[in-house]
């Protein structure tokens, strides 16, 4: 490897916190240079194709960013979906991420991810999509997310969800007729209710 090379690598792995095979090959670099400087402790693989800079510490967002490369038709949610949205204190150490049941659950070095199965309409309602370091990712929304966690109470913990609620109907981040849809979609109307009820009140 060049010195040239090797510094080109390293500016596209810091300038976009993920260089992937096909990124070095765009760019006129051999992918097997990428290997040579993983055995050199200076990238990691994070997922096949896909490396970072070894000393560089995932953030939260960075993290979503990978879940996003790794699994392009997945969706960040529940806990996750919180964080990204500046709802509660929580931060997760895996990253929560919706695939459509029926699917292969994906393997990612070095993030770990906790999967959720959904299907149908609730896996598509409530779909947003950001970008987070020139990635496209998508985020459920803050309706969805908290449907989401009452439906997946028994997995995050009801208090999680009840304080979720709370905290995003004092800062308005959601319409009821948002939430309204998304309950009955995930079909948790009837569990949400009485905690809806509570906070409105």
């Amino acid at each position: 490897m060049t010195a040239t090379d090797r510094a080109r690598l390293l500016a596209l792995a810091r300038r976009h916190g993920v260089i992937t095979a096909r990124g070095a090959r765009r760019a006129g670099i051999h992918s097997q240079q990428l290997t040579r400087l993983v055995r050199q402790g200076v990238l990691e693989r994070i997922t096949r194709g896909q490396y970072r800079l070894a000393e560089r510490p995932i953030t939260e967002q960075h993290a979503l960013a990978v879940a996003a490369r790794a699994v392009p038709r997945g969706v960040i949610c529940l806990l996750s979906a919180l964080g990204f949205h500046g709802i509660g204190t929580q931060l997760p150490a895996d990253v929560w991420i919706a695939i459509e049941r029926g699917g292969r659950a994906p393997r990612v070095r070095q993030l770990p991810l906790q999967i959720v199965r959904l299907g149908g309409a609730a896996f598509a309602e409530g779909i947003e999509a950001h970008r987070i370091e020139g990635e496209t990712v998508r985020v459920y929304g803050v309706a969805k997310t908290l449907a989401d966690l009452f439906k997946f109470r028994n997995r995050v913990g009801l208090e999680t969800a009840i304080e979720a609620l709370r905290e995003a109907w004092r800062e308005q981040k959601f319409t009821m007729a948002a939430l309204d849809r998304a309950a009955r979609i995930c079909r948790v109307e009837r569990v949400m209710r009485p905690y809806v009820e509570a906070v409105v009140s």
